[in-house]
């Protein structure tokens, strides 16, 4: 027999998905070499510096583009980007129509005529119109009309770190944002939303540590109160339900009295759709009875679960902080990323276009280079994530498998990395790849709807939401198994394929199970994720409320909300994932192991009191039958 197939823990430990590995890393490299192609190009000078119109990157000498005029000049002394009509916005294209200049400062105060043009040039010696027109010929040569910026110009100021003079009034925007400048409008509700945010500043910082703290002592107490809340959950499920469907039949009764002296068609269509709603409640509630009264049992194993969960965490107290690893190193990736993208957008050779300006384009295969940059952003955010879901996998299947709690590593967080690192990136990168494939397609179909909104017609919106909603229930199948395949692997050191089937089949073997614990356990840390948020937001209303006669505190209070609610799911989404590992740990300690000598337990002293109380329910019931079979068999 082979040993993989008799899921002995953490025996030994093997290299998995080599291949996959590999082909990661040509990916990566592939990331590297557009990230490089781009700078070498001059991307990244254009981009922070900024050039105009004739192909000049500002505050640099620059070379000469071969039939466009004004290229190739010295603009040591340009280091800003200004644009002679900044508001012409072209929507279609999303870049602005405007001749581009480099100047030496940005107008810092409106300038209503030519002449005020000319004295800020004489003044500052930033010349703001074309550089074939000299300053002194501002006010006297015809051509300043085309050639000098559109007046009044307006107040502007330098962007930081990108050298670009940016308009001070938004309102210049007006088309490019006519939802927010709609909102703000009137500036002084923008200033009063902006002063309130500054003014309670320490406030929605403290807020924002209480969240957190709240969240950490929540995922400390949750053992401790697993069992109230499920008993308290069952109740109201069943007294609502009850209640539902009393009132609908209550409704039907009152209503067919009241009516009976009535002919009206419309009262009878009521009174046949109070049947009907009456009928489904009722059909309702004895199912939900019935699916209750079934995993009764299961429940208990939840509970179980959650108290021993509790327990993980005081154990590997690194685990709390897991969250915060992972969105670091995702921001680090995002911002990259981002940059990356800004390089591509001015990367390219000098095209001149049809108003004999420059432009910077791609040409050849090079031109797809974006396509590869984001799959590449899908990709490695799901590895990020991936690497974090085996990390937890490897730590908790370490601590559930050690028999003596003393004997655990120093940190089995760390351990568990090194692991990850040494053995299994290969199975992180295949799994993270097959969430790829789904998520893609489905973004795309997403795009599609959105390009095509109020042009499809009925029937073709329907498929195109129906095949987006699929892939969405496709894509968080296979998360859940991707995570039960790495808690696999964290055990036996098998491969993805090989960990995702016998995950598999365990998880179909305890299909009920494994309903309970996803249906009233995600409610509970629903529950938890509410209590915070309400919590936070309760405390956020009783301090702002001493501020009320001189701030705005709605603003402030919906970033507290929010931001607690993002810490609540992060923290209780890994109390999640905890909960689901050492559930297969536990199914596949049932499946192997019985109590006997050679044959012990692994599990916890809770989780080993539901077996016990589990084999005590089978033999009541098996002396049940046995003695009404001894009965009936006279007969």
């Amino acid at each position: 027999k082979s040993s993989k197939r008799e899921w002995k823990p953490l025996e030994e430990h093997s290299c998995t998905d080599v291949p996959w590995l590999l082909l990661f890393i040509l990916f990566c490299i592939g990331m590297g070499f557009i990230c490089g192609f781009s700078i070498a190009t001059g991307a990244a000078a254009r981009l922070l510096s900024g050039y105009d119109s004739y192909g000049n990157i500002c505050g640099q000498k620059n070379v000469k583009v071969e039939g466009i005029v004004n290229s190739g000049l010295d603009l040591t002394h340009k280091k800003y980007v200004f644009f002679l009509d900044p508001c012409n916005i072209d929507l279609v294209h999303q870049k602005i129509k405007s001749l581009a200049l480099c100047v030496s400062a940005c107008p810092r105060k409106e300038l209503k005529t030519l002449a005020d043009i000319q004295k800020f040039a004489e003044t500052n010696g930033s010349t703001l119109c074309s550089y074939e027109l000299q300053s002194s010929e501002y006010t006297t040569d015809p051509r300043a009309a085309k050639l000098c910026p559109r007046y009044p110009v307006p107040e502007s100021a330098p962007i930081p770190f990108f050298h670009r003079c940016a308009p001070v009034n938004i309102s210049c925007y007006a088309k490019f944002a006519e939802a927010l400048i709609t909102f703000v409008s009137d500036s002084s509700v923008l200033h009063r939303l902006i002063s309130g945010v500054m003014t309670s500043k320490e406030i929605i910082m403290g807020l924002c540590l209480l969240s957190l703290v709240l969240s950490m002592i929540l995922m400390v107490i949750i053992r401790y109160i697993s069992r109230v809340l499920v008993w308290i959950l069952t109740i109201l499920v069943i007294l609502g339900s009850l209640g539902g469907t009393g009132v609908l039949w209550w409704l039907y009764a009152k209503q067919q009295i009241s009516a009976s002296g009535l002919e009206t068609q419309i009262a009878k269509d009521n009174l046949q759709a109070l049947l009907i709603y009456a009928i489904a409640a009722t059909v309702f509630t004895v199912i939900l009875f019935l699916i209750m009264l079934i995993m009764r049992k299961r429940v208990a194993l939840t509970i179980a679960l959650f108290h021993v969960a509790g327990k993980v965490f005081i154990h590997l107290p690194l685990l709390v902080f897991q969250p915060f690893w992972t969105f670091f190193v995702l921001i680090l990736f995002w911002t990259y990323w981002i940059a990356v993208l800004l390089f591509l957008g001015t990367t390219g050779s000098p095209v001149p276009n049809e108003e004999g300006f420059v432009e910077f384009r791609m040409v050849g295969p090079l031109k797809y280079m974006w396509w590869y940059h984001v799959v590449g952003l899908i990709w490695i955010s799901e590895f990020i994530l991936a690497c974090q879901q085996m990390t937890v996998a490897g730590a908790v299947v370490t601590y559930y498998f050690t028999r003596e709690k003393r004997n655990l590593p120093f940190t089995p967080i760390l351990a568990s990395v090194n692991r990850l690192v040494c053995y299994h990136l290969g199975t992180v990168a295949k799994g993270s790849f097959i969430i790829t494939l789904v998520k893609i397609p489905r973004m795309i179909l997403m795009y599609i709807h959105t390009q095509l909104k109020g042009k499809e017609n009925a029937c073709a919106r329907c498929m195109l939401k129906a095949c987006i909603c699929c892939l969405w229930c496709l894509e968080k199948c296979l998360t859940y198994l991707n995570q039960n395949a790495y808690t696999a692997t964290a055990i036996n050191s098998t491969n993805f394929c090989t960990s995702a089937k016998d995950a598999f089949v365990i998880l179909v073997e305890n299909a009920l199970r494994v309903a309970a614990i996803n249906t009233v356990g995600d409610f509970m840390l629903f529950l938890g994720k509410v209590l915070i948020v309400c919590s936070t937001g309760l405390a956020g209303i009783m301090l702002l409320n001493y501020q009320r006669d001189y701030t705005i505190w709605v603003l402030p209070l919906i970033i507290v909300c929010l931001f607690a609610f993002l810490v609540a799911h992060c923290f209780l989404s890994i109390y999640e994932m905890v909960v689901d590992v050492l559930f297969l740990c536990f199914a596949i300690d049932t499946k192997y192991n019985d109590g006997s000598p050679g044959r012990e337990f692994y599990m916890d002293k809770v989780l080993m009191e539901f077996v016990e109380n589990s084999r005590k329910s089978m033999k009541e019931a098996g002396r049940a039958g046995g003695a009404e079979g001894r009965e009936l068999k006279p007969m």
